[in-house]
């Protein structure tokens, strides 16, 4: 049972640092990046990055770091544990949040500027006013800053 619950406390740590990493890496260099370029360009590398993301190795980090601080809970219920049971309670919290911000908010966002319809037939412009940039990266920050903060909650519980 030990080498279990060291295990997926480990393995959601990793799994949160990794999504906290890309979050991160979109929120300092991907979309300050894209919001110097013109409209055209910014629909066409938005929509690219958003299909190249929207893959197994992203998603299975994505929603298996989910599982893995929701499981990291139970683990941690035995009075020798207990230490570390409000900090994979509050991982599991924050990323949960992270991850329910994603699905409710920034990735219908991206869905929407996916369906605008071929970048040569529409207006670039509008289609960028549509997708909300503004919105989509105050929302990316909030979920940048749950998943830092639920990757600090692991790490302490890894030390506890």
């Amino acid at each position: 049972m030990e080498t279990l619950r060291v295990s997926v406390l480990v393995l959601g740590t990793i799994g949160v640092g990794l999504i906290a990493g890309v979050f991160y890496g979109w929120t300092v260099s991907v979309m300050p990046g894209l919001g110097r370029s013109d409209d055209r360009t910014f629909v066409v590398a938005f929509r690219a990055m958003d299909r190249a993301i929207v893959r197994l190795p992203f998603v299975s980090v994505f929603v298996g770091a989910l599982v893995l601080t929701a499981g990291a809970v139970p683990l941690h219920l035995g009075a020798e544990h207990r230490d570390a049971l409000p900090w994979t309670l509050a991982a599991f919290v924050l990323y949960l949040l992270s991850f329910v911000f994603t699905v409710r908010v920034n990735i219908p966002l991206n869905n929407a500027l996916q369906a605008a319809g071929d970048v040569d037939g529409i207006d670039a412009g509008e289609a960028r006013a549509r997708f909300d940039e503004v919105k989509w990266n105050r929302w990316h920050g909030v979920r940048t800053a749950l998943c830092v903060a639920a990757l600090v909650c692991m790490v302490v519980a890894l030390t506890v």
